[in-house]
């Protein structure tokens, strides 16, 4: 493990160089991992520990339509893929992958096969974060352990294939056996992570919360769309508008900040671009402070927790999603979005 400084603090770091997947797979060499859930982690997670060379099953309801995915992506029924409590017996290590709402109602199977001496794994510190609302208490002789990865199992998956990693958090929140570091670690290095750093299960719930409800997607999609809005208002043709609010930022100018900061962005765009960016971005971010720090307060106190509990745990809550997001498809950015997709180059 390395000390690295970010920004003037000092954060402990583990790189593939200092633990490289030979380690992890000798630190594993006798475990049986079980991927429970097959829905947005499960896939990514469990074919990249599977490539990687790790024991690994996957545990999935049958008769549905994720476990018609995962055979389709190779897994054998009977040798690798079973019912969830048949791979929870197996298993020594449970990745708990299933939604927030799922884990809750799931757990009293789960628990039941959770032996002295298991590790349970998360990738979202949720359902223990929130403990008290949720049901989530492990047993005490059993390990505890995190990895997060900083984007969604379609991007992990596709950043392995392509030789990268996906950088993730680590937690532990029990360590019953005195190797839960050695396990985090190397199931860390195992689902393709880029690097790994270290936090708590409070910290990594907070912080995804806030992310997700802030700029990677609540707050990204209410922006692009005031200004997509502003533009129209403003007799600006459809194409136009998209162009200018959310093809040049994902096409041109992501990919360059991504590679060497804001700052470097800045300085290869034109001056004009340079002297409205610096001009305006305070008053952008007086304006948006204060709903972050009352969407944290929200993440903080629960409030947010529950929410998500109730809504996701109604019986019609994927008809109402799907109606939701079929709203946001359809409306005229997006639609605009579509028509524009079609016409880049690779595409023709």
């Amino acid at each position: 493990m390395a000390i690295i400084n970010f920004g003037g603090v000092d954060e402990n770091v583990v790189t593939r160089e200092e633990f490289p997947l030979t380690k992890a797979l000798e630190t594993l060499k006798n475990e049986t991992i079980a991927v429970i859930g097959y829905g947005v982690q499960g896939p990514g997670q469990s074919l990249n520990l599977k490539d990687n060379g790790f024991n690994v099953i996957v545990g999935q309801r049958k008769n549905s339509k994720t476990w018609d995915k995962a055979v389709a992506d190779g897994w054998v029924p009977g040798e690798t893929l079973f019912e969830i409590e048949e791979a929870c017996e197996r298993a020594t290590i449970i990745q708990y992958l299933l939604s927030d709402a799922a884990q809750i109602a799931l757990w009293p199977t789960v628990k039941k096969h959770l032996t002295p001496g298991k590790t349970l794994y998360f990738s979202h510190g949720f359902g223990i974060t929130y403990k008290e609302r949720t049901g989530i208490i492990p047993p005490a002789d059993i390990d505890v352990i995190l990895i997060a990865p900083k984007g969604s199992g379609t991007s992990l998956r596709r950043m392995f294939l392509q030789g990268r990693g996906l950088n993730s958090s680590y937690a532990i929140f029990q360590d019953a056996t005195g190797k839960a570091w050695e396990k985090v670690i190397a199931l860390g290095i195992g689902v393709g992570s880029g690097y790994l750093f270290e936090t708590t299960f409070k910290k990594e719930t907070y912080s995804d919360l806030t992310g997700e409800r802030g700029t990677l997607m609540g707050a990204i999609q209410g922006l692009l769309l005031a200004q997509y809005e502003t533009l129209r208002e403003n007799g600006h043709e459809p194409s136009e508008a998209f162009n200018e609010t959310v093809e040049e930022l994902t096409q041109s100018l992501m990919p360059l900040f991504a590679e060497n900061g804001m700052d470097w962005m800045y300085a290869n765009c034109s001056t004009t671009a340079q002297r409205g960016a610096l001009d305006w971005m305070g008053p952008f971010h007086d304006a948006t402070k204060p709903v972050f720090q009352k969407l944290y307060s929200e993440v903080a106190c629960g409030n947010e927790a529950q929410r998500s509990i109730d809504t996701n745990s109604q019986p019609d809550y994927r008809e109402k999603l799907d109606a939701e997001l079929k709203e946001l498809r359809e409306s005229e950015m997006w639609r605009a979005g579509a028509t524009v997709r079609q016409l880049r180059p690779e595409n023709n």
